[in-house]
């Protein structure tokens, strides 16, 4: 069997802040095949974004992280200096949410590419690392010269794109899509969507894709992982989990956007009431029982393991039996 490019083990994550341990990410199980793609979805602080960062050390220092972050079979979390450098961008990659910020306003969008590549190997001459570069923009379907532009001559999406191109700079086998579309109007999301699923295939990326929105993620990835208050509460097949849910939060995040389609087949979306729990003040029992339109007694105090669903995925539910749904 081969050898997963990601495989997180009883991940667990705590912010250190002056106020006290903040729990982000409690007990993460998770493995990404080489050219496969994962979907991470929650709602805002259920800790995507933390994995993402936690998976090239990219966390607050004095951040606390335990278990194994394996990258290709070693792990990233006993890696210092020399090793560690050698894998951001040379093993694993990042596309930061909000290309707006991430690219250095007062140089060129060629420099801050070329930066990446020679970081990693300064032995590259110019005149390669220039052709490399114009490569990559044609790869993202930007013409070459853009990169004569300073980031505020471009769109938004075409931001995206040298965020993209950025990634992708150093060949890496696993890339991490934090919320990549999220601040891009529908149009262009869908653009970028399209550039992503073709270079994911075209290059064999192993991809962690990071969103709130459940329906963005079932137009990219083989499976989808659900989080809440730190956990996994749903793993499956992407259009299982979308169509098919499990697990009750699953249904409701489901539920949040409206499927475009036949008439017959719309509906008004539905929200979901209450907030997400405090992470440094969870409930007894099921993190979700305060808002389950489901919850029972024992939700109260019971903490539901993953288990084998129906459709062949897993759910943390106590009502969720090998065989059934919520």
């Amino acid at each position: 069997m081969t050898e997963p490019v990601l495989s997180l083990r009883h991940v667990e994550i705590t912010y250190q802040l002056r106020s006290g341990p903040v729990p982000a990410v409690r007990g993460i199980d998770l493995d990404l095949a080489a050219g496969s793609v994962i979907g991470l979805a929650g709602e805002s602080g259920c800790g995507k974004s933390t994995i993402g960062n936690a998976i090239l050390r990219l966390l607050p220092e004095g951040t606390l992280v335990t278990g194994e972050i394996l990258v290709q079979g070693q792990d990233i979390l006993l890696m210092k200096g020399k090793e560690l450098r050698a894998v951001r961008w040379g093993k694993a990659s990042i596309i930061f949410q909000g290309a707006m910020h991430s690219l250095d306003p007062v140089q060129r969008i060629d420099a801050q590419i070329a930066e990446a590549i020679q970081a990693h190997d300064a032995k590259v001459a110019a005149k390669a690392t220039a052709k490399r570069v114009g490569e990559l923009l044609e790869l993202v379907r930007l013409p070459a010269r853009r990169g004569q532009d300073y980031p505020h001559q471009l769109s938004g999406g075409q931001k995206q794109r040298v965020m993209i191109a950025m990634a992708l700079a150093c060949d890496p086998a696993l890339v991490i899509a934090d919320e990549p579309t999220t601040a891009l109007d529908v149009m262009v999301q869908a653009q970028i969507l399209d550039l992503l699923r073709e270079l994911q295939a075209k290059l064999d990326l192993a991809v962690v894709f990071i969103t709130h929105d459940l329906s963005v993620l079932t137009e990219i990835c083989d499976r989808i992982a659900i989080m809440y208050a730190g956990q996994l509460v749903e793993e499956g097949d992407a259009d299982t989990v979308f169509t098919h849910p499990s697990h009750p939060y699953t249904k409701a995040l489901g539920h949040a956007f409206p499927r475009i389609g036949d008439p017959a087949d719309r509906y008004t979306p539905a929200g979901l009431d209450g907030d997400p729990p405090l992470p440094q003040d969870l409930p007894t029992g099921c993190s979700f029982h305060p808002r389950c339109p489901v919850a029972e007694d024992r939700c109260r105090v019971e903490t539901p393991p993953l288990v084998p669903t129906a459709t062949g995925g897993k759910a943390a539910c106590l009502l969720v039996e090998r065989g059934g749904e919520a």
